[in-house]
């Protein structure tokens, strides 16, 4: 098993031909140094202020902080990064629309044990989604190097055309090594891990998870930023994050109103138009 490495300047159709093919890839120096420095200073109060799992799966020396939309405005650009979107946009094709699902840091301290192997889609109470399946589309950006002694993240390429109920061991893995602004993509269907760091530096990496907009969300985005940030966040960053419709009549705000005119009432779009109906006969 390996993990296919390819450039920042891969296109999005490449890009995806791996990820479907392998569940898994990792792009290559996307970050600049700045953008991961300032997104390190933004979150440090936060990230100091955080408390450590409390079981094995969220890891009892790991600390993870989230609400990066509100806390990290330098985050935005990670979140709206335009080869991630231009693959989610493939990779979730399935779905009339997608929307932010979980933004985190998560910061794998020395001595933290492996976590659970696991598919990030059991979020959803478990449900079993046919195999091959997508509800998610999950990015995991390497704020510093990520190595097998540190806690590189664990991948079984190829595991997201298997069944949903399989149990594996760290053994059945391989470690997703990638340098210092690097991304590693998986789909919502891998098996997948935090490594154990037996270093004495942390691991820090920043999740920025998609998911179907049928789908509720695993980190609330309408709790988590206030009306005086929602008030200065771009159109686009306010409708990824569920202020748009999830498909026709799936919600909207008022009656059958655009959701964002709940926020921001000087970008409402008129009402959508009902898609012509290509129900599948049962005979």
């Amino acid at each position: 098993m390996k993990i296919e490495h390819l450039p920042a300047t891969a296109s999005p159709a490449d890009i995806h031909t791996i990820l479907a093919r392998d569940g898994c890839v990792v792009i290559d120096h996307v970050l600049s140094d700045d953008v991961m420095e300032k997104i390190l200073s933004e979150m440090a109060p936060f990230r100091e202020a955080a408390a450590p799992g409390a079981d094995d799966f969220d890891g009892f020396n790991t600390r993870r902080t989230g609400s990066l939309v509100m806390r990290s405005p330098a985050s935005h650009a990670v979140i709206m990064q335009p080869t991630i979107l231009a693959v989610a946009d493939l990779a979730l094709a399935h779905a009339t629309n997608y929307q932010l699902h979980c933004t985190q840091l998560i910061e794998v301290g020395p001595g933290s044990e492996s976590q659970m192997i696991h598919r990030d889609q059991w979020a959803f109470d478990f449900f079993q989604f046919p195999v091959g399946f997508d509800a998610t589309f999950a990015t995991m950006w390497a704020l510093t190097d990520f190595t097998e002694e540190n806690g590189a993240t664990r991948v079984i390429p190829d595991s997201h055309k298997l069944a949903n109920d399989l149990k594996y061991e760290l053994k059945d893995t391989v470690p997703a090594e990638m340098k210092k602004g690097s991304v590693l993509i998986y789909t919502g269907s891998l098996y997948h891990g935090a490594g154990s760091n037996s270093t004495g530096d942390s691991r820090i990496g920043l999740i920025v998870h998609y998911s179907l907009a049928w789908l509720r969300q695993e980190e609330n985005q309408y709790i988590g930023t206030p009306n005086e940030v929602l008030k200065s966040l771009p159109e686009d960053l306010l409708r990824l994050m569920g202020y748009s419709k999830g498909a026709y009549s799936l919600g909207f705000y008022d009656a059958g109103r655009d959701p964002i005119a709940a926020v921001r009432p000087e970008l409402e779009r008129e009402a959508d138009v009902m898609p012509e109906l290509n129900l599948q006969s049962s005979d």
